[in-house]
């Protein structure tokens, strides 16, 4: 059994392998699970972060093995995923064209039912340095049920009424929330005790939270990176289980969220975000 790196109340990570710390968790166990898995980019290309040429390798977890290991990799993890859910529970995943594609065929043949694919336009992207392709401003989240009999949540009158800082330009008062959602990428101060390379911002984590969530749940992020999703659990009184690989990450993760726990605040339900 796996014993957990950091464990406060209803905020805890593990250090580890996804698959191994996944196997050691009960079944039908979470209301909720968001994964960002490796894209696998590593291969020695550059990209274009903060207006400079920065090296797109991020670490071994990210390296590729080829389409069909890479492919059996989401198989394994989407599996153990689904074990631990709840009939009723979902999971939310996120990834470019180089990932989600692949994902999403792979959700289908575990058995998932997929309830919505969500585009999150990035207003304040990079671009693209090499002039030979469309800027990339957008990644692709499937929303998904385990079981396709189960009814799921969804907050339709808080995804309908709140109020979303930076979306107006789609998300209009009192319309419903539609499937493309317009969120900026981390802010500065979102990085200020170092950053991840695929970190998300928090304003989209909170979006996901409150529309598949209630209070007292259970949220599991296997590949938790700087923990994002467990501090926007833990605002707004989830629970949250974390996996990480690199304990690099994990420890920026407890610095993020010892932070927020001395801030001793709790967002408004309806709060801008």
């Amino acid at each position: 059994m796996n014993r957990a790196y950091y464990k406060k109340e209803r905020f805890t990570l593990y250090l580890g392998d996804c698959l191994e710390v996944l196997r050691d968790l009960p079944e039908n166990h979470f209301d909720m699970v968001f994964a960002d898995p490796p894209y696998h980019l590593s291969n020695g290309g550059f990209t274009c972060h903060a207006g400079r040429r920065v090296s797109v390798n991020k670490g071994k977890w990210d390296e590729s093995r080829g389409i069909e290991e890479d492919f059996e990799f989401h198989m394994r993890w989407l599996k153990e995923c689904k074990r631990v859910l709840k009939p009723e529970g979902t999971i939310w995943i996120s990834g470019t064209y180089h990932s989600i594609y692949a994902c999403g065929f792979a959700l289908q043949l575990v058995g998932y039912k997929i309830l919505n694919d969500i585009i999150w336009y990035k207003p304040n992207a990079s671009p693209n340095l090499s002039c030979r392709y469309f800027t990339a401003s957008h990644e692709t989240l499937i929303w998904a049920r385990k079981s396709p009999k189960a009814k799921h949540t969804f907050n339709y009158e808080i995804m309908k009424h709140g109020t979303w800082h930076r979306d107006d330009i789609l998300k209009k008062p009192g319309r419903q929330m539609r499937s493309v959602w317009a969120i900026d990428t981390p802010k500065a101060a979102e990085k200020k005790f170092g950053k991840h390379p695929t970190q998300k911002p928090i304003a989209l984590l909170k979006r996901i939270i409150l529309a598949s969530t209630n209070e007292g749940d259970l949220i599991l992020d296997p590949f938790t990176g700087s923990s994002t999703t467990g501090l926007a659990a833990y605002m707004y009184s989830r629970s949250f289980v974390g996996i990480d690989i690199e304990k690099e990450y994990l420890d920026l993760s407890i610095k993020r969220f010892q932070d927020i726990k001395n801030l001793e605040r709790k967002p408004k339900l309806f709060a801008r975000y």
